[in-house]
């Protein structure tokens, strides 16, 4: 049987073409089999972890971990929960170059922000307490995704590349809205919209953590108990059903689980467009496998080791001179433009 991949490029979806895109050979082979790889992976995340903690840890060393226990907690959960998302959207469009945000979650939260901070600037209610504005994004943002998921696959006839391309329509709509009402906002709600409108690894609520710790934890292993169904759905839904896979059923779940951790993750720390593309790129050179049981962990522990690592470098070596979001929006913007590219010579 052959690989997903092959399976894709011969339906005529975008993928990439593995053999032109691993890692030299030998260097994998270094790497071990799957699970040694996940184990080597976690040591990676464990070590990052013990930077982060131990480099700099002056003064009261009880305050100091609890106060960087808390950054880490919120990037642990912030990394599994993209990576995961993004890994699983992209087995469902069969897709390595889409993440979540072309469904325009990132617009939704956009949009929803601007119209709490507007509302409640313009009735002097004040800002909304940070668990009050969590429940209210995620809420609203799983139920308007799970709206648009239903409504498109509840025709027999209903496509993911329909879906996809609504999603793109909302998105741009949501954006223009957004943008509307930041045109006629008043300064200094304006300035306070700003502040929520970037991802912030540092800034997230303790009081949070806990709840989104149960969402992502509970939809992750949900979805990595199903990996052998996610290995079937990667061939198509020609050879899915087939083989005896209720691809409706498995598409919805996928779905619905894939916005309950975009959702949590953006109302913990706002959006991230690019990173899931970066580490989901990543899991599928170095996993050694194609097998979602290996894929989904390897994705999240480099997720892990790269905010946390570089949480580390900027924080205590460049003393927070830049905000981590912005490099990872920019490095994540130049790996989509270079697999464009390369799926364009292919093609």
């Amino acid at each position: 049987m052959s690989s997903p991949a092959s399976r894709a490029g011969m339906s005529g979806r975008t993928t990439q073409d593995p053999a032109a895109t691993a890692p030299p050979r030998r260097l994998l082979a270094l790497l071990g089999s799957p699970p040694a790889r996940l184990v080597l992976f976690a040591l990676l995340a464990l070590a990052c972890a013990a930077a982060y903690y131990l480099i700099n840890a002056n003064g009261n060393i009880n305050f100091v971990l609890t106060y960087r226990s808390q950054k880490v907690a919120a990037m642990v959960l912030v990394g599994i929960a993209v990576a995961i998302s993004t890994v699983l959207f992209q087995t469902i469009t069969a897709n390595r170059i889409l993440t979540p945000s072309i469904m325009g979650f990132d617009s939704l939260y956009a949009l929803l922000q601007t119209v709490l901070v507007f509302v409640t600037s313009a009735f002097g209610v004040g800002t909304l307490s940070s668990a009050m504005n969590f429940g209210l994004s995620a809420v609203l943002m799983v139920i308007s995704s799970t709206a648009l998921f239903l409504w498109l696959f509840g025709g027999p006839r209903r496509s993911l590349y329909l879906m996809v391309l609504v999603g793109i329509i909302f998105g741009t709509l949501l954006r223009s809205l957004a943008t509307l009402l930041q045109r006629i906002m008043e300064p200094n709600s304006f300035l306070t919209l700003q502040s929520r409108l970037f991802a912030s690894f540092t800034n997230a609520d303790p009081a949070l953590l806990p709840i989104a710790a149960v969402l992502v934890v509970a939809v992750s292993l949900v979805i990595w108990l199903r990996s052998d169904e996610l290995d079937v759905l990667a061939l198509g839904r020609e050879l899915a059903t087939m083989l005896g896979v209720n691809y409706r059923r498995t598409v919805l779940i996928g779905l619905v689980g894939m916005a309950v951790l975009v959702s949590v993750s953006t109302a913990l720390v706002g959006p991230i467009t690019f990173f899931g593309l970066i580490v989901a790129n990543l899991a599928y050179q170095l996993a050694g496998t194609h097998r979602h049981r290996y894929v989904l962990p390897v994705a999240a522990l480099l997720s892990i080791i790269t905010l946390v690592g570089a949480q580390a470098v900027l924080e205590h070596l460049f003393g927070m001179g830049t905000v981590l979001s912005v490099i990872i929006e920019f490095v994540g913007g130049i790996v989509f433009i270079v697999l464009l590219l390369r799926n364009g010579r292919q093609r």
